[in-house]
């Protein structure tokens, strides 16, 4: 017995396997058009009445329908008439289940590859080969049916104490309010006007991110290649950008070869026409980097998300401007989430913020639902008394790693011509960090918590302990 039988059968007879490997079954993986027409027909009768088919239902079923010619009703009759009940093997069934599944999801992965190669796909480029082949690698079951609030306390106490795999800042204070960086899964976005050191921001944590000995893939829609590399150069060379141009290639070798020996990471930069890419491209160019030069980043940076385009979504008559870029941020946070890895982006702030001294959540150019999507939104504040004293002021709109009103707002300093950030002296903090935000100051004392929890009733609502 082939095992694409047993599994019709069991689809028919077990309606605990049934309900387990229904939700990843596709008739497309099944190489008889009459094996497949069963599927079609057992998968709709289940979407509608929540029951798998008999025999009897089946038959009926498929002989109202009108695209199956004699003999493909009599091969179809005589696989559902070879159903008869047996005794599986529970556990063998449903990993035989999903290696078929997988097996097929390649196979038919590699022929639609080949046929987009040979021309037979009009719809399709040949760059959409790796995702479809990704695609069809990561089939797979999934077993989890939730978290057990009281027997998983263990699983749930071993996550709050585990340390978290971050992407972590030079500067102290952005470290503080993110809870030692930015999480991998997480879309991160800097807000501020034309101008406003976003650019100079993204490249900053990019090279940040380059000396720690991680992976950088940095996608511009706004300036060159060379222009974001110029940046970074500056940065991390320590020379002025208007050094940059006079330096002699001798100086500028030597610091290039004493900075590779202080990372065992990897930059990319790559320039797209403004408005002409998709998280499909930036898919299809993190696919192309891992074949051809063995580079998985570890931090994506997009320059920027509002002249991004929609994989989803054409923007035009239809389609505003609010539903199109809540569509290319929901896009760029699927992508960190595939990939595992930290997004930062920026977007614009609205016309009367330009030049605000304290930019609100409604300053966001374009699109008010953008903020929703992301974990992380950070104003970036210039004034000239700020320029006057090399300072840009950061102000948090939202924060999904810790409570934001926590340094609401801080200072760090900026040197323009070098594009870099730096920590600046705690007093320069005065009268702008919110009150009671002593570093030396504890937010519990863990030898009184106990205690604590008892005299407070803490947990407002909960046990009394």
């Amino acid at each position: 017995m082939k095992i694409e039988s047993k599994i019709l059968t069991n689809l028919v007879y077990d309606e605990e396997y049934c309900r387990k490997v229904l939700p990843f079954i596709k008739a497309e993986y099944f190489a008889a058009r009459p094996e497949r027409v069963v599927v079609e027909e057992v998968v709709k009768f289940f979407s509608k009445f929540n029951k798998p088919a008999t025999k009897d239902i089946l038959k009926i079923e498929i002989g109202n329908r009108t695209d199956l010619s004699e003999v493909d009703l009599k091969n179809v009759n005589e696989i559902i008439n070879g159903f008869s009940k047996d005794e599986s093997h529970d556990e063998w069934l449903i990993q035989s289940t999903e290696k078929f599944c997988k097996d097929r999801a390649v196979y038919n992965a590699i022929l639609e590859s080949i046929g987009i190669i040979d021309g037979k796909d009009q719809k399709r480029t040949q760059e959409s080969i790796p995702n479809i082949l990704s695609d069809a690698l990561a089939v797979s079951f999934d077993n989890h049916v939730g978290h057990d609030y009281i027997l998983d306390a263990d699983a749930r106490y071993e996550y709050y104490h585990r340390k978290e795999d971050k992407v972590a800042f030079d500067i102290e204070l952005l470290n503080k309010i993110t809870a030692g960086g930015l999480s991998r899964k997480s879309l991160s976005c800097i807000l501020a006007q034309t101008g406003g050191g976003k650019s100079l921001f993204m490249c900053h944590v990019a090279a940040a991110t380059l000396m720690q000995g991680k992976n950088v893939l940095y996608i511009t829609m706004e300036m060159a290649e060379e222009r974001i590399a110029e940046r970074i150069d500056a940065n991390l060379l320590n020379l002025a950008m208007d050094e940059l141009k006079v330096v002699d290639k001798n100086t500028f070798d030597n610091r290039m070869t004493k900075l590779s020996s202080k990372t065992q990471g990897k930059l990319i930069i790559k320039e797209y026409p403004t408005a002409s890419a998709h998280s499909g491209h930036f898919r299809a160019l993190i696919e192309e980097l891992k074949l051809k030069k063995d580079f998985i980043p570890d931090l994506l940076v997009v320059d920027y998300l509002n002249i991004c385009s929609s994989a989803r979504l054409r923007m035009g008559a239809s389609v505003n401007s609010y539903t199109f870029i809540k569509s290319i941020a929901e896009e760029l946070r699927g992508l960190a989430v595939e990939y595992n890895i930290p997004a930062l982006t920026a977007t614009q702030v609205t016309r009367s913020g330009i030049g605000n001294s304290d930019i609100e959540l409604t300053d966001t150019s374009e699109s008010i639902a953008l903020p929703a999507t992301l974990d992380l939104f950070l104003a970036l504040i210039r004034t000239e008394e700020l320029d006057e004293l090399d300072q840009i002021m950061v102000k948090q709109l939202k924060n999904r790693y810790s409570d934001p009103s926590s340094y609401k707002r801080f200072v760090v300093g900026v040197d323009w011509s070098k594009m870099k950030l730096y920590d600046v002296e705690q007093s320069a903090q005065t009268g702008i960090t919110d009150s009671g935000q002593d570093d030396d100051k504890p937010l519990f004392e863990k030898s009184k918590f106990g205690s604590r929890m008892k005299e407070e009733k803490y947990g407002g609502g909960g046990f009394n302990f």
